[in-house]
């Protein structure tokens, strides 16, 4: 008989997922475009293998945290062996990283993002590989905790997990359909599966287990009162906080003015032609890119 892998050995192999020789070679170069340490891949695009629509990556950077406001948002093209790629690239330190996911940082877009799957597609070294591995089990920590004091005083480990996104999506600046935090549990059901206790083994929660699946969170008081408290500052700030990087995301999106127009000829089939002032004043060009959008569906319908 086999011992059941640690929370550290199940991060590792999630880590280890293959992905499709393109997505690696995106990262490889965006990695060497910046100077990373590591690059994250995440999102719909990593459960299914497809390359069409956006690529989600996060790129970890060496050294301290410049920005205040974390992370920076780009969007990049590029073609690969024949094949379009487009991505939406989120940048910061590993060091900052590390510590949000281990809940250290008044964000919750870390710890709630990366407790779900991810895969590690590009690392400049062993060691490095072993931070951010050690990240993301902190993530599955800090987001376990949480779901302990937030859920029922006995459930399934969804039950929690609900509990959990349904907490965090409020807590934000974020336009979400009622029943977002089904949608993430229904989309890695087996990315979930058994996470739970591993991560509450790691961070030394004890529980008991009935009928096969009910768990039931053994948290003293002290524990549930302390990670509470905790839980409530961010809830309290986690709006605020999210329409100031918004803000700061409208003069910051490297390839604004493209991204968005990929999204418009996307949504409505009216191409928008980027020229170097819109690339340059994203924000100024919206009011002619819209008319310009008007016309072209105008026509379209009267063709």
């Amino acid at each position: 008989m086999t011992d059941k892998p640690d929370l550290d050995t199940r991060v590792r192999a999630t880590l280890s997922q293959d992905v499709v020789p393109q997505v690696r070679a995106f990262a490889e170069r965006l990695a060497h475009a910046s100077g990373a340490v590591a690059v994250l891949f995440y999102g719909s695009n990593l459960r299914t293998g497809a390359l069409d629509g956006v690529l989600d990556f996060y790129v970890l950077l060496p050294g301290p945290q410049i920005e205040r406001i974390w992370p920076r948002v780009s969007y990049h093209e590029w073609t690969c062996g024949g094949t379009p790629l487009r991505a939406k690239v989120a940048t910061m330190a590993l060091e900052t990283f590390a510590q949000a996911a281990a809940g250290q940082r008044l964000d919750t877009t870390i710890w709630a993002r990366f407790v779900q799957f991810s895969a590690l597609v590009w690392y400049r070294d062993c060691a490095t590989h072993a931070k951010v591995a050690a990240a993301i089990a902190d993530a599955a920590r800090t987001a376990a905790r949480l779901a302990a004091a937030l859920g029922p005083p006995r459930g399934t480990p969804q039950d929690y997990w609900r509990a959990l996104f349904r907490a965090t999506y409020a807590a934000e600046f974020r336009v979400e359909k009622a029943g977002r935090e089904d949608s993430i549990l229904a989309a890695d059901p087996a990315h979930f599966d058994g996470l739970l206790p591993l991560a509450w083994v790691a961070d030394g929660i004890a529980f008991s287990v009935s009928d096969g699946i009910t768990l039931e969170p053994a948290l003293d008081a002290r524990t549930r009162v302390r990670t509470l408290a905790w839980w409530k500052r961010r809830q309290r700030l986690g709006k605020p906080y999210n329409v100031v990087r918004l803000l700061k995301a409208s003069t910051t999106f490297d390839g604004a003015a493209r991204y968005a127009a990929w999204k418009i000829e996307r949504h409505t089939g009216v191409p928008v032609a980027i020229s170097p002032w819109r690339e340059r004043h994203p924000v100024l060009a919206a009011p002619g890119v819209l008319w310009q959008v008007w016309r072209g569906k105008k026509k379209a319908r009267g063709a």
